[in-house]
């Protein structure tokens, strides 16, 4: 799965953070011995105990990115070594956060100020915490308990801020806190209440003003330093400040779930905040619930479906929690809540290394989380790669309206960082392939720096002309009839869930594009868009799906230069499963091998050919729409190890007139609900196929000759498909009959009474795969829809029966006439495709008709 996800995997990886809730860096003394203070932190439930599995996770990743040996000592001794700044600069530079937004409630000996931490990141903003400034400012009064008034507490409250009056201050609350906050708003992007610490979630947004007085008065008569504990004071003063972030159109981050011991976790569910949410007064006041509301993420996830004011931030939850703790709750987060509501943080907090584990975490279990979706199609890979953005860097931009540029309001402009990223990517990556495979079945590429693909490509693609499916194996131009023509152009949009680091080539990736006619509009003639159309009706009309598997037959050729002439000739002369033949081609196959494994193309078997110097690889059954993106790049593979050897691989199917000919043949079945309906059961079971299984067997069999059109679509197509030589020269069917064009199998472990799929013999390596698919797709929904049968089977050599068996087309001349008058396939496929297609066809009939000689060039191109 790795390899499909390494887009999103590259993206997770590179996209600079904005994090979105921490708390100030300490200046300690370079041999403090972080993780010892973190395991042992006094009043701190959520210390790292020592034998934790948060701890020992949280010791050896730090261990890693200081290359020392994981233990507390050696942790230490590299500190104390490397000092705090050069600490804090790799601990930054590792984690990509580009911006930091610092809750400074929390109060530090040698804590760094504000302006301090952007050594580290390039901006910083402030979330005010109000709890913390209505203590500071009676703290620092010398208040009699006898005079005091909640009025004189604000005026306190706002000229300690503000050393110059320059307003009046009234009695009123909301309007001196509003002017407290114009006084330094330029500074803060959020608020942020710690009201579930003190009493809970379950605010009073009604509370009187008479009931706060009352209880500023009890807190007053207690010890100091003061703490604001009394519910009614607490309830107040966060909804007096929701009105106040409502007029600012200022965020307000509300810590909800679990946190230090202090806390009864009890009344800290968001679900309590339901009074505060219903109320109208606050309805357009954004509240961020802090820390996954870790135990209560489902009901936080709730909330923030059905409220429009609530998004969720999930540090703290990460990396806290265990590997499949964070896993889960970032899931039950997106169960239900908007994606773009979902915010990343790492509650850093005194420590460099608390930013790096937070943020490192954090992509890990973005990505596990994001490429489970994909796996499970929640999301598309594209999808994913936005909901990245939107979870590290764009929710908080628009969220807390940030300019990182600048710190302005305006929250439009790029965010800084982006030139770094680049810059990395071209660091490991130089050259991406856009690579397309055109309706002739060739394989083509536009090639892109990486820089540019990633700033610009990945999204918007890039421009191709008309002509580019019209043209031939013989010619770079569009065939007439194609109606197709140099003018015109569409856009090449990479599909991200297939791009691919070269295993060959390992500065470069390719990556499969769709065709656009406009942004977000597939061409009509884009085959993957043919193959895509096909199976959603296939989908849609009978709730089933299409796998399949390809064996890949192909020939090897060394060159021999002799009087000055070159020649391509066989690699070997060995025979069917030599193993002469592989000892001699072994170290070529376990490259191929590996290469395949590396690209996530699971490999069943290989195997020397009968010809000379041919040889196979088959390929593990999947969906359909991804075994042709599939079998694109195994082609691109084992071409390309065989010329990093001085050798060409050729797909051609009949390279040698004398020889054995190379098929793809394809292995299909039926898919529904994770359970294959293709093989029969008690209800229904005809030569071992369900009911279903034989109607689109059917289909394919009424439709193969137009078929062929797409699967063997070249003149030398029809060299390969002759009588007795296992490549299915009659129309007809047969179990376990390699001779029959349609072969049902089955497999060891499959009762010998059923069969599990059906294999095609007449697809070759000139195939456009998803082309080819899409014919095979679009017959069998036929066969589904009109209630088709199959004949009885042929249990021998179809040759014994020539004089009943009508022959599949013997040239390709006779297949482009039965697809012209395929009605069905033109519908399902697309009219248009279809008729270039055959113009295509007919092009490269006349041209190797003249042009016998030409076909020698054909291994060069296949």
């Amino acid at each position: 799965m790795e390899a499909r996800y390494a887009a999103l995997r590259r993206a997770v990886e590179q996209v600079p953070a904005v994090d979105a809730h921490a708390h100030n860096l300490v200046e300690l003394e370079s041999a403090f011995p972080f993780l010892r203070c973190f395991s042992e932190a006094e009043g701190d439930a959520l210390a790292l105990a020592p034998h934790s599995l948060s701890f020992k996770r949280s010791l050896r990743d730090i261990a890693a990115l200081y290359n020392c040996d994981a233990s507390l000592e050696k942790v230490e001794e590299f500190r104390k070594a490397e000092g705090f700044k050069s600490i804090a600069s790799k601990c930054f530079q590792a984690a990509k956060i580009s911006v930091i937004l610092i809750d400074d409630g929390i109060v530090f000996d040698k804590m760094l100020d504000l302006e301090s931490h952007k050594e580290f990141a390039p901006q910083i903003g402030r979330v005010l915490r109000i709890e913390w400034l209505a203590e500071t400012i009676i703290n620092n009064e010398s208040f009699s308990g006898s005079s005091w008034t909640l009025d004189s507490f604000i005026e306190n409250y706002v000229a300690k801020l503000k050393p110059i009056a320059l307003f009046f201050i009234c009695s009123d609350l909301c309007t001196n806190i509003l002017n407290l906050f114009l006084t330094v708003s330029n500074q803060i992007v959020a608020l942020k209440s710690i009201a579930a610490y003190r009493s809970g979630l379950d605010i009073n947004p009604n509370v009187s003003k008479m009931d706060a007085e009352d209880g500023l008065r009890k807190e007053l008569s207690g010890q100091r330093p003061f703490r604001i504990t009394n519910k009614n004071l607490i309830d107040y003063l966060f909804t007096c400040s929701l009105e106040i972030a409502v007029s600012l159109n200022l965020p307000v981050q509300i810590h909800a779930g679990f946190g230090d011991k202090d806390l009864d976790l009890r009344t800290c569910n968001p679900l309590h905040l339901r009074a505060v949410l219903e109320d109208e007064r606050f309805a357009k006041c954004q509240i961020v619930l802090l820390h996954a509301s870790y135990p209560f993420s489902k009901e936080a996830s709730y909330l923030a479906s059905v409220y429009s004011q609530v998004y969720l931030d999930f540090g703290l939850a990460i990396p806290k929690l265990s590997v499949q703790g964070m896993t889960s709750s970032l899931k039950e987060l997106l169960e239900l809540a908007p994606i773009k509501k979902v915010m990343f943080s790492t509650d850093g907090y005194a420590f460099p290394e608390t930013y790096y584990l937070g943020a490192k975490r954090a992509r890990d279990v973005v990505y596990r989380v994001l490429s489970a979706a994909c796996e499970d199609g929640d999301l598309s890979i594209q999808e994913a790669m936005e909901a990245v953005e939107d979870i590290f860097r764009r929710n908080a931009l628009h969220l807390y309206k940030l300019n990182v540029a600048n710190g302005s309001i305006n929250h439009e402009t790029p965010i800084a960082g982006d030139s770094i990223c680049l810059s990395s990517v071209e660091q490991d990556v130089l050259l991406v392939r856009i690579i397309w495979n055109d309706a002739s079945g060739q394989h083509r590429c536009r090639v892109v720096p990486a820089g540019r693909f990633y700033e610009v490509t990945r999204n918007k693609g890039v421009g191709l002309t008309f002509a580019s499916m019209g043209m031939t194996s013989f010619c770079d131009g569009p065939a007439d009839g194609t109606n197709l023509t140099g003018v015109g152009e569409i856009r090449l949009k990479p599909d991200m869930s297939t791009l691919l680091r070269l295993p060959w080539s390992r500065r470069e990736e390719m990556v499969i594009a769709d065709m656009q006619i406009t942004p977000g509009e597939a061409w009509e003639y884009c085959p993957r868009n043919a193959l895509r159309k096909v199976t959603k009706v296939l989908l849609d009309e009978f709730n089933v799906k299409m796998k399949a598997g390809f064996e890949n037959e192909f020939y090897l050729r060394r060159k021999l230069v002799s009087d000055g002439h070159e020649q391509w000739v066989p690699y070997d002369n060995t025979n069917y499963c030599s193993t002469s033949a592989f000892d001699g081609a072994t170290s070529i196959l376990q490259e191929v091998y590996s290469f395949l494994k590396d690209s996530n193309i699971v490999v069943e078997q290989l195997h020397a050919e009968s010809g000379k110097g041919q040889f196979e690889v088959a390929l593990k059954y999947i969906l359909c729409t991804l075994a042709a993106d599939n079998l694109i790049y195994a082609r691109e593979i084992i071409k390309s190890v065989a010329r990093k050897h001085g050798l060409l691989a050729t797909f051609l199917p009949k390279p040698d007139l004398n020889d054995i000919g190379s098929g793809s043949h394809v292995h299909l079945s039926l898919w529904e609900n994770d359970q294959n309906v293709f093989m029969g059961s008690d209800e229904y079971n005809f030569y071992g196929m369900s009911k279903k299984g034989e109607q689109f067997l059917a289909g394919v069999y009424h439709h193969l000759p137009s078929i062929l059109a797409f699967t063997a679509p070249h003149p030398n197509s029809y060299d390969r498909i002759q009588p007795n030589t296992w490549s299915g020269a009659y129309l007809c069917w047969g179990k376990e009959n390699r001779e029959a064009p349609l072969r049902t199998a089955c497999p060891p472990g499959v009762d010998l009474h059923l069969v599990s799929n059906f294999e095609i013999k007449s697809f070759d390596g000139c195939a456009n795969p998803h082309l080819g698919l899409a014919a095979i797709v679009a017959a069998g929904i036929d066969g589904l829809r009109r209630g088709l049968k199959l004949p009885e089977p042929i249990e021998s050599n179809p040759a014994d029966y020539a004089s009943k068996l009508k022959r599949l087309p013997q040239n390709l001349q006779e297949a482009v006439e039965s697809l012209s008058a395929d009605k069905i396939l033109h519908e399902l496929i697309g009219d248009k495709l279809v008729t270039a297609a055959i113009a295509i066809r007919k092009a490269e009939i006349d041209h190797y008709a003249k042009n016998p000689g030409a076909f020698n060039d054909l291994i060069h191109r296949y």
